[in-house]
């Protein structure tokens, strides 16, 4: 029986009119707007993406899963790590660095403002925090992950278990940033700019969870049947 909310018939359009932070899962499959009433499935055909892996992904970040279901055994792996990767461009090269230069003009970063120096140096160091476990996905997992699907007979020295036991979540930090603006830094009595990157920084906490978890309930499961299937095809 399939519950799922969004199914392969269904309008692309009606499922950002009905969730609009679907938009990123969009972008990340990289999905251009302007399909007119065309079906999910017409679309992803017509951009060269599985659609069964856009669905999964779709339906576990509109229902907030904690666990894949039953039918999205046919995930993709290659489809779902392009979407990994475009979702760590799209934090590193757009989101953070936004989020930054809107940071620099909503707080007064005067040396003599010791809040707003804490406040910026904190940022930066919870970016470069980022990087390093984006990095480390990019080189290490996928590199491993890639071996694995082309069959390579010499596999890297590596199991997806390693990545799961070090996966830590990294938009944990972004709660200690947004408790030092709203709890010590002196807003001027314009709090516009202010409360627009507090709001962003907590859409992209709220965003960085989410790509956690598709890391945790789809990416590493999809992984180890993988190597499951490796180590069969290293006994025949």
């Amino acid at each position: 029986m399939n519950d799922r909310r969004y199914k392969e018939a269904d309008k692309m359009s009606d499922l950002i009119c009905n969730n609009y932070s679907l938009l990123m899962v969009l972008s990340r499959f990289g999905l251009p707007l302007g399909f007119g009433d065309k079906t999910v499935k017409e679309v992803c055909a017509l951009n060269g993406v599985d659609y069964n892996t856009f669905l999964a992904v779709v339906n576990f970040v509109d229902e907030d899963r904690s666990c894949l279901d039953e039918e999205d055994n046919g995930v993709s792996v290659v489809s779902l790590m392009s979407y990994l990767k475009q979702a760590h461009a799209y934090f590193l090269d757009f989101n953070l660095p936004a989020i930054r230069r809107k940071l620099i003009e909503a707080i007064d970063c005067s040396a003599s403002n010791e809040v707003a120096f804490l406040i910026l140096k904190f940022f930066d160091e919870y970016v470069a925090e980022v990087r390093k476990h984006m990095d480390y996905e990019d080189k290490v997992v996928f590199a491993y992950v890639e071996a694995l699907l082309e069959e390579e007979k010499e596999l890297p020295q590596y199991q997806i278990s390693i990545f799961a036991r070090r996966h830590n979540q990294i938009e944990a930090k972004l709660t200690e940033l947004k408790n030092i603006i709203i709890k010590y830094y002196p807003a001027k009595r314009d709090t516009n700019l202010l409360n627009a990157v507090l709001f962003d920084i907590y859409n992209c906490e709220a965003d960085l969870a989410m790509h956690c978890k598709v890391e945790d309930y789809m990416f590493i499961p999809a992984v180890r049947k993988l190597e499951k299937e490796a180590r069969n095809n290293e006994k025949q």
